[in-house]
């Protein structure tokens, strides 16, 4: 609660926050939007493969072109203007660069680019949660050798959850359950780019108005991304996948307390401690009353007769037991806050949210019968969908991570709705990446590597 008076310190001192911007889409966007109103902070690099598009994004959210003149990182640090570049490693070569935001989307990319970034002795804020889930823990750790900080993105969905897992825990409260809303009907699972505005309910002319890309948005619908930042939560909390993946129980606010408690005490959830979404939609397409289709929260327990009177006398909505609460927060604003997780990282030394261990996985899972010789479009695609189920299941089933399953082919036949595995594909490219993946397996569960 202290990081705008830090901020102004440090800019009364003539030093501002100086950070660095990969990928200027839509999340990239959004950063900038806020970035170019926070004094004492400055974007000194933009590195996108399309400077020209970069620029368009910047004119978009209102920067004026003068202010992205300069001609090099150095220049940018003596003018504080703002060097826009398709070379990423000025911006790692720059050592007033304190801080480098990953969000390309691009789960190779975002590996290579966070390595790149923590060896060149800067923080790291990992939009990429595609990147994260997949290699997060192993990345943390070469952070923390590095003595830098290696973080989850604050305004995105993963972040704010574990900040509430935080609170609940910091409170004393046993958590049951965390999660976040999402609009989601099982025939969803199969959507694909060509499909995917439909179920958002946009028309052709409302797409090309804006900076949408369809394989991200088709990643939202068919729970992939559920997937991927559910088990990102996982990694960073210490809570559980469930073992079958996520089964996105319908609840509305008033339903949260009742429905993410364990069976046992007439909830949904096979045990207490896991992550789910709470979906929005009935599974007939009917809206879920009060949903939480933005937000995020946490379920969690009184502890003894004192602490559940309390839940009552202060109107936290409950199960009908009264020994069950939700704690959320409605709406999320992704790069509009991403802001407050470089300055935590620079004033504070302190991540906002962190994959620790290697707890839940997203996994490849078919959305349609496929031969061999055919190739798999990774994460939003027409190919496959992800599963978020425990490390350890993972691992025993071989299973190919959502981040891995670009580009590659089929030698083996897959069955719709089936895990594919290590032994279904041909993995020729990306090496670099998948030794990664390998050294984390044996770092977080030794004797276990299936990354081969």
């Amino acid at each position: 609660m202290n990081l705008s008076t830090l901020l102004n310190a440090r800019a009364a001192k003539g030093r501002p926050v100086r950070a660095g911007l990969i990928g200027a889409g839509k999340f990239g966007s959004m950063v900038l939007a806020q970035a170019q109103r926070i004094e004492g902070l400055q974007i000194v690099v933009i590195a996108d493969l399309n400077v020209g598009k970069a620029k368009e994004s910047l004119a978009r959210v209102g920067w004026p072109e003068e202010r992205y003149t300069a001609t090099s990182a150095g220049d940018a640090v003596k003018t504080g203007k703002t060097f826009v570049t398709d070379d990423v490693n000025a911006m790692f070569a720059c050592d007033e660069i304190e801080c480098v935001i990953e969000a390309t989307g691009h789960p190779i990319a975002g590996t290579r680019h966070a390595l790149g970034a923590i060896d060149a002795g800067k923080h790291v804020v990992m939009v990429n949660v595609e990147a994260d889930v997949m290699v997060g823990p192993i990345l943390a750790e070469r952070a923390r050798k590095k003595g830098v900080i290696y973080s989850m993105a604050y305004g995105d969905q993963p972040a704010l959850i574990c900040e509430l897992v935080d609170w609940a825990r910091a409170t004393g409260f046993e958590i049951t359950a965390a999660g976040k809303g999402m609009n989601f009907e099982p025939r969803y699972r199969y959507s694909t780019p060509d499909t995917v505005w439909g179920f958002f309910g946009w028309t052709d002319e409302e797409v090309k108005a804006g900076d949408f890309n369809p394989k991200m948005y088709n990643s939202f619908t068919d729970g992939t991304k559920a997937a991927i930042e559910m088990a990102a939560v996982a990694n960073g909390t210490g809570l559980d996948c469930p073992d079958d993946g996520l089964a996105f129980p319908p609840a509305g606010l008033h339903d949260l307390a009742k429905v993410f408690r364990p069976a046992a005490d007439g909830g949904r959830m096979a045990r207490s401690g896991l992550v789910d979404i709470a979906a929005s939609q009935e599974p007939d397409g009917r809206e879920v009353y009060n949903n939480i289709r933005y937000g995020v929260f946490v379920t969690f327990k009184a502890h003894n007769e004192y602490a559940r009177a309390c839940f009552k006398q202060y109107g936290l909505l409950t199960d009908p037991s009264g020994w069950y609460a939700s704690m959320w927060r409605p709406f999320h604003i992704i790069g509009l806050e991403t802001s407050v997780s470089v300055l935590s990282a620079c004033l504070r030394n302190e991540p906002t949210g962190c994959s620790k261990e290697f707890r839940g996985d997203a996994v490849a899972t078919a959305k349609k019968d496929m031969q061999p010789g055919e190739m798999l479009d990774g994460e939003g695609g027409y190919a496959v969908w992800a599963n978020a189920i425990p490390a350890t299941r993972s691992l025993d089933l071989r299973a190919l991570p959502i981040g891995l399953a670009h580009n590659v082919k089929l030698k083996r036949p897959i069955k719709k709705d089936q895990i594919v595995s290590f032994d279904d594909v041909e993995l020729t490219a990306d090496l670099d990446v998948v030794g990664l993946r390998r050294e984390m397996e044996d770092t977080f569960c030794p004797g276990t590597s299936v990354a081969a």
